[in-house]
């Protein structure tokens, strides 16, 4: 297994290109660009669908040769409204004109194709509160499976206020035993606010043969490709992540790890 924090390869344009191979799995795949007003972002993958999530910024966005026109709902992720994001099937070309700085990430994972381009944001996402005390955070559900809009993509937003915990208590979703478990990879792209300063994340196994703890930096990305995952804001440090999932099932079901199983009764 590669290294699980992904540091930016550059501080603009194409500066993350996450696939399988290079993560050492098999369903996910992550992009990140980040683009000055005129500059473009371009794909085409075949087998593989893709979510395009507008994090900030403007872009027109054109996807299987028609425009869809400009999009983009916030210029600061931290502004929490719903993100613009549009599905884009397999073998579809797709463009992003920025018009502001803009961060565009796109998500991608295998499908055999037969969906529409179709756009999926602002309208149906709403933010939605999770946990209680200095476990609440905040989430947009961009694609996860109670939306039939994607093939295998589950795809959500967090924001995690200063100073409190986040994907938490700790839990896995690495084995194919459903309806008790699935088996889903999963990417974690930070950021952080003030942007200087850091968040704290934890991938580990029950029996801790992956056992790493990392202080991810605003846009770098974390891999999950099993165990356990929680994160935490520091205090004085909002945290927002964008989730991307895939396994063999789109289903989301997880286990809480055997310590923590006394907050979930």
């Amino acid at each position: 297994m590669a290294g699980l924090l992904r540091k930016p390869t550059a501080k603009t344009g194409h500066i993350h290109a996450i696939t399988p191979q290079d993560a050492g799995w098999h369903f996910v795949g992550f992009d990140l660009w980040r683009l000055a007003p005129g500059e473009v972002a371009t794909g085409q993958l075949e087998g593989r669908e893709a979510i395009l999530v507008l994090v900030e910024g403007h872009a027109e966005i054109t996807a299987d040769g028609e425009s869809l026109g400009e999009m983009g709902g916030r210029l600061n992720v931290f502004e929490r409204n719903a993100p613009h994001c549009v599905y884009v099937p397999p073998a579809t070309p797709w463009q992003a004109r920025a018009t502001t700085q803009t961060t565009l990430a796109v998500c991608t994972a295998p499908s055999p194709g037969g969906r529409p381009v179709q756009v999926l944001g602002p309208d149906g996402i709403s933010l939605e509160v999770r946990g209680s005390g200095s476990n609440t955070r905040y989430i947009n559900n961009i694609a996860m499976e109670g939306r039939d809009v994607a093939d295998s993509l589950l795809v959500t937003e967090v924001f995690t206020p200063a100073g409190h915990w986040s994907s938490y208590p700790p839990h896995r979703h690495d084995e194919d035993d459903y309806p008790n478990l699935t088996y889903l990879e999963e990417t974690y792209y930070h950021r952080l606010n003030p942007s200087d300063c850091f968040g704290l994340q934890r991938v580990f196994t029950d029996d801790l043969s992956l056992d790493e703890t990392m202080a991810p930096a605003d846009h770098d990305v974390v891999l999950v490709p099993r165990g356990h995952h929680p994160c935490a804001a520091p205090h004085g440090v909002e945290m927002y992540y964008l989730n991307v999932m895939a396994g063999p099932r789109r289903a989301w079901r997880f286990r809480t790890h055997p310590a923590f199983e006394h907050m979930t009764r």
